[in-house]
């Protein structure tokens, strides 16, 4: 399918528009018929499975011909496995509570005033991202159940795929009477298109970036419009000299290699310079195929170790690479966190409490885990279904962005005609 000219101010003025009349559509359904056009859009994915293969595979040919990345071609493969995730990712959304009209609080004044804080849904939100053809219906699916419309543009190199994802589940939202109009996807690759919604203000409500650093770095630097945003994922495993060894190598191992190429993956290794078994830890590293790169304490202790830079320790791989550094105890290894991580996610390994809860405490990430994988950083992992982002700032909303992330809150009060003095 040829990409379709069109001045993108005026497309995105134009999707706006609609969007926006979608918006108060939606807003307005109920619970069990946003759950009904969900579920029917998660099968329209199901039965368009060899659509999307094909589109898909267009995509990888011209990836893999443009040079991208190893981790930039794993987040853009499709296969009927993660086909078949999406669409029960859609499902899942489905069946979860819906998070509009729920009651926050509520208090009753001395005036006798009743005030309720009740959930309802943003409006217009706008989804930039990268690679990730998942991210079509993942994004889709928890905007309609928060009550939202929502306008997609995915990146270039995704762009059959996300156009026969898009096809598939606007068809099951049209089953059950829900507009098209309520899930747009930007049908320009142009990036002039994106520097437009970035700019519709009263058009766009919230904008969400989910990719690498120089797209969410333009979105902030740019955007007319609220954005939540995450900045890199570099995700730190710390082993305390009290972890399990055989606990600390397996979490290690899972958090780098499970997948590399997703943002809760494990950039870099800090062990207690007390820690018995560093030299087992970090060649179990070596031994899956992870290239080390270490400080001068882990090459000693190993010397086949790469010397890391002090740019290693600011780096997102988003592949088999991993900066390994020994630390003086808990105290050092938040130092370094302080210092060189993004907020994002960080683990300790420990089986001192006390110990564990000082890191817990101490660190100021979105989400920081005792004795777990960093690669649990997931919505779906967390009890939320799918998720839009995750989220590293301090406000609105913090770590997995899901169904109450899309929403904000009004206030609603009663009384029995008071005036006020």
């Amino acid at each position: 399918m040829a990409d379709v000219e069109i001045d993108s101010a005026d497309l995105i003025a134009d999707m706006g528009k609609r969007a926006r009349a979608a918006a108060r559509v939606v807003a307005g359904l109920s619970s069990p018929a946003k759950s009904r056009a969900l579920e029917a859009a998660a099968e329209a994915i199901r039965e368009a499975a060899p659509e999307i293969m094909a589109a898909n595979a267009a995509d990888m040919a011209r990836a893999e011909a443009a040079g991208l990345s190893s981790a930039m071609l794993d987040r853009l493969r499709l296969d009927d496995r993660r086909i078949e995730a999406m669409a029960a990712g859609v499902a899942t959304v489905a069946a979860l509570r819906d998070p509009v009209g729920q009651l926050i609080d509520e208090n009753r004044r001395p005036n006798g005033l009743v005030l309720r804080r009740i959930r309802v849904p943003i409006g217009v939100i706008g989804i930039i991202y990268e690679s990730r053809p998942n991210v079509t219906a993942d994004a889709a699916a928890l905007c309609i159940k928060s009550g939202n419309a929502v306008i997609l543009r995915g990146g270039s190199e995704a762009i059959e795929s996300n156009r026969a994802i898009h096809a598939a589940f606007v068809a099951g939202l049209a089953q059950e009477g829900v507009p098209g109009d309520a899930a747009q996807l930007v049908p320009t690759t142009d990036r002039a298109a994106v520097g437009a919604m970035l700019g519709a203000e009263g058009m766009i409500d919230l904008v969400v970036p989910r990719g690498g650093k120089s797209l969410v770095a333009r979105v902030q630097s740019e955007a007319r419009v609220p954005v939540l945003a995450h900045l890199d994922g570099i995700n730190h495993v710390y082993v305390d000299a009290s972890a399990d060894p055989t606990m600390a190598e397996a979490i290690t191992v899972n958090a780098k290699m499970r997948r590399t190429g997703i943002c809760g993956a494990m950039e870099t290794l800090l062990i207690d310079q007390d820690y018995p078994h560093a030299r087992e830890l970090v060649s179990a590293l070596v031994d899956t195929s992870c290239e080390v790169r270490g400080d001068a304490g882990v090459r000693a202790l190993v010397p086949a170790v790469a010397p890391a830079s002090d740019a290693d320790w600011d780096t997102e791989y988003l592949e088999a690479i991993a900066s390994v550094a020994m630390v003086d105890g808990v105290e050092g290894a938040m130092a370094h966190i302080a210092t060189h991580g993004s907020h994002h996610t960080d683990a300790i390994v420990a089986t001192d409490e006390s110990v564990a809860e000082r890191f817990l405490a101490g660190v100021d990430s979105a989400i920081v885990l005792w004795n777990a994988s960093t690669q649990f950083a997931d919505g779906g992992e967390f009890g939320l279904g799918a998720e839009i982002g995750i989220a590293t700032g301090r406000l609105h909303a913090r770590g997995p962005v899901a169904l109450e992330g899309l929403t904000t809150y009004k206030w609603i009060v009663r009384g029995t005609g008071q005036i006020r003095p």
